[in-house]
């Protein structure tokens, strides 16, 4: 029986589209671990290609073929091979991946040493032009839970001031590559203080006493952050998000900021 491949007809508007594909695939990869060489986490993938104005329609059982032929090959230095594989079998001048997932560190207590595992939320996400543009274009990027104590409300108060967890994701360019954990420590030592799994009493203390002692504002958190990857001359591009969750306020608060050089 032929079936007739609706895909490959003439659309009603002859009108290109930059990105089609499919968005929330979830799918078993490993990534690198600098601690044990590799980790197995499950990643949420979005993938597209770009569709040329004369078909109505892409074939979007093929992303999930690609994907299923690297199976548990999948990571961060094969995405280029699995952007080309895309761009072959679909036909495309440019393809895109995204993927982000679960990672995960084993993180000691400050004072006591208890030992448990720390969630970050991680992302990669690439893209492969035609020859016209760039070739290859790929972003880390990682998010990192940390706890902010407020500069203001120390300096006008009698006693106590208030602080909340916050959220930094960093997202970089490279040209030579660099960890998820060293992108965790940047952030880490940006903020008032680290998050942590297991926190005993004396940890606490320490944790509070910290943080008071470090008030940041999330202007200062960003601006601490930028500052250390400058520091890194393998990063030619990064973006830094703060959000503070606030404690008090009926609002959270936001900076953002974006460098890129040569």
């Amino acid at each position: 029986m032929i079936l007739p491949d609706i895909q490959n007809t003439t659309p009603e508007f002859k009108i290109p589209i930059d990105k089609v594909g499919i968005k929330n695939l979830k799918y078993p990869i490993k990534v690198l671990d600098r601690n044990k060489g590799l980790q197995a986490t499950i990643g949420e993938f979005n993938i597209y290609v770009d569709l040329p104005s004369r078909f109505k329609g892409t074939h979007m059982s093929r992303f999930v073929e690609v994907l299923n032929e690297f199976k548990d090959e999948i990571h961060i230095k094969n995405i280029g091979m699995i952007l080309k594989k895309l761009k072959e079998r679909l036909n495309a001048k440019s393809a895109h991946l995204e993927v982000f997932f679960p990672y995960f560190i084993e993180k000691k207590a400050p004072i006591t040493n208890a030992l448990g595992l720390m969630e970050y939320q991680a992302f990669v996400k690439a893209s492969l032009y035609s020859k016209i543009k760039e070739g290859e274009d790929l972003i880390l990027g990682v998010k990192v839970p940390v706890m902010t104590l407020c500069p203001c409300s120390k300096s006008i108060s009698k006693f106590g001031a208030h602080n909340q967890r916050g959220l930094i994701t960093i997202a970089v360019k490279f040209k030579k590559f660099i960890w998820l954990e060293e992108l965790i420590e940047i952030a880490e030592k940006s903020a008032s203080s680290p998050v942590y799994p297991i926190l005993k009493r004396p940890d606490e203390k320490f944790v509070t006493e910290k943080a008071y002692e470090n008030p940041k504002f999330v202007e200062d958190v960003a601006r601490t952050v930028a500052e250390k990857l400058l520091s890194r001359k393998e990063i030619y591009w990064f973006s830094v998000e703060v959000e503070n969750f606030e404690s008090i306020h009926g609002h959270n608060a936001y900076a953002f900021l974006e460098i890129k050089r040569d």
